[in-house]
C-alpha cells in the first residue's frame, strides 16, 4: 500500500474544497484578490468567532478593517459591475467559510442596502451613500419583513407610507432587520396609501417615530443583531424616496440580484463544515487508526464534498449568466433552493462524523450547524423559491 499523501498542498492559492478548479474561472488580478482577502477572514475574522457567537457580539469593529482592503461596494457602482458578480460572489463564500454570522452583517450593508441605493437610488443618493457606505463610516440595514409578513410581503406588506406635503409618513412594524439598532440608514419599504404601490425610503438615524429593539435569544447567527422595527408617525424628508423604488417590481430586482449571494453563502456555510470536519477527522483516532481512514466516514466527507462541487457549479454558472445579461429569477432561486438545501446535508454530516464533540462550540461545526438553519430561510424560503422556478418550468403560478 502506498504511504504517498494524496492531498494538494494547502497553499493561499488554494481552496482544497474547490474540487474542480472553479477558482480558475477568475481573473489573474481577482484570484490575487481572493487570495488577499482569504488571508485577511483567517487572521481577522476566525479569530474569536466562537466567542462572538457565544456572546451575541456584532463585529462592528470589522466594519473599517472591510474598507481599508478594498472589500465593500465591489461592482456597485465601479467599473465592469458585471463581470464582478463572479468575484463578489467568491468573496462572500470565502467570509461565509469563516464566519457566517459576519458574512451575513456585511451582506445586509454591501449587499442588499448598497445593492438598493444602485438599484434605485437617485444620483444625488448614491453620490452621498455609496461612498460614506464604502469607507465604512455609515452603516446600512434593510427593512422589508414585518411581524406578520414575510414570503407573502409581495402582496401583503402593510407598512404604510403617506405623503405629507415636502415629506413621506411612515406608519407600522418591521421584524428581523439585521443592524438596524446602529445602522446609520435603514432602507424601509412601505405601501403608498394613494397608489397601493410598495415604495423605497432611507430613513436615517435619530429620525423621530421609528424604534429599533434587539431581538434575543436566537439559536442562528448569533452574531448578527436583528431587531423589531416600529415606525410611528416616522417624517422622512421627500428627497429621501428612493428614486426608482415605486412598486415591488424594483423591490423584486434588488432582492434577485442578492439571492445569489444568499446561495454563495451557503456554499461558504458548508465548505467551512466540511474543512473543520476533515481537519479532525485526520486528526482523531479511534481504534488506533485516525478517523479518516475508515471507509463510511470518507463516505459522509465524499458526499460532502459533492454537494459543495455541485452547488459551487450551480452558483457559478448563475454568474455567468448574470455577466452576459441572461440571468432571470428563476436561476437565482433555483441556486438558493439548491444549495441552502445541501448545505443543510452537509453540516449534518460534519457534526456526524465528528460524533459528540460536534456539538462543542470549540470545535466550529456546532456554529455552522446552527447558523445554516438561518440561510435556509431568509430571502426566500425554499418552497417559495421552488414554486418561483416551478412557475417558469410549467407556466403555472402555484402560490395560492
Amino acid at each position: 500500500m502506498s504511504t504517498r499523501d494524496p492531498r494538494p498542498p494547502l497553499t493561499p492559492d488554494l481552496l482544497a474544497a474547490d474540487f474542480l478548479g472553479y477558482q480558475q474561472l477568475l481573473t489573474d488580478d481577482e484570484r490575487a484578490l481572493v487570495v488577499r482577502a482569504r488571508e485577511f477572514y483567517a487572521a481577522e475574522v476566525a479569530p474569536g468567532a466562537n466567542q462572538r457567537w457565544l456572546d451575541e457580539e456584532v463585529p462592528r469593529h470589522l466594519a473599517p478593517r472591510f474598507a481599508e482592503e478594498g472589500l465593500l461596494g465591489l461592482g456597485v457602482d465601479g467599473d465592469e459591475p458585471a463581470r464582478r458578480t463572479l468575484l463578489t460572489g467568491w468573496l462572500r463564500m470565502e467570509l461565509a467559510r469563516v464566519d457566517p454570522s459576519t458574512a451575513t452583517f456585511v451582506g445586509v450593508h454591501d449587499g442588499l442596502v448598497m445593492g438598493t441605493l444602485a438599484v434605485c437610488g437617485s444620483e444625488e443618493q448614491k453620490a452621498h451613500w455609496l461612498p460614506r457606505m464604502r469607507r465604512a463610516e455609515a452603516v446600512g440595514a434593510f427593512a422589508l419583513t414585518e411581524p406578520d409578513h414575510g414570503s407573502d410581503v409581495a402582496g401583503g406588506l402593510a407598512t404604510s407610507a403617506r405623503r405629507d406635503g415636502d415629506a413621506w409618513v411612515l406608519d407600522g412594524a418591521k421584524r428581523w432587520i439585521g443592524n438596524a439598532c446602529f445602522a446609520d440608514v435603514v432602507v424601509v419599504w412601505a405601501r403608498d396609501v394613494a397608489d397601493g404601490q410598495v415604495k423605497g425610503f432611507l430613513v436615517e438615524k435619530g429620525t423621530p417615530g421609528f424604534t429599533a429593539t434587539p431581538i434575543r435569544g436566537k439559536t442562528a447567527l448569533r452574531a448578527v443583531e436583528n431587531a423589531d422595527i416600529t415606525l410611528e408617525g416616522c417624517r422622512v424628508p421627500a428627497a429621501n424616496h428612493l428614486a426608482g423604488a415605486n412598486s415591488f417590481k424594483d423591490t423584486n430586482e434588488v432582492l434577485r440580484r442578492t439571492r445569489g449571494g444568499v446561495a454563495w453563502e451557503a456554499v461558504g456555510v458548508s465548505v467551512g463544515a466540511y474543512e473543520h470536519a476533515l481537519a479532525y477527522t485526520r486528526e482523531r483516532q479511534q481504534f488506533g487508526r485516525p478517523l479518516a481512514s475508515f471507509q463510511l466516514v470518507q463516505d459522509h466527507l465524499v458526499r460532502m464534498l459533492s454537494d459543495i462541487t455541485a452547488s459551487l457549479g450551480m452558483v457559478v454558472r448563475v454568474c455567468q449568466l448574470e455577466e452576459a445579461g441572461e440571468r432571470r429569477d428563476e436561476h437565482a432561486a433555483m441556486a438558493k433552493a439548491f444549495c441552502t438545501s445541501r448545505m443543510r446535508d452537509v453540516v449534518a454530516r460534519a457534526r456526524e462524523v465528528m460524533g459528540g464533540n460536534g456539538v462543542l462550540a470549540g470545535h466550529h461545526v456546532a456554529r455552522f450547524v446552527a447558523d445554516a438553519e438561518a440561510l435556509y430561510s431568509y430571502e426566500g424560503t425554499r418552497e417559495v423559491n421552488t414554486l418561483v422556478v416551478g412557475r417558469a418550468v410549467t407556466g403555472h403560478g402555484a402560490f395560492v
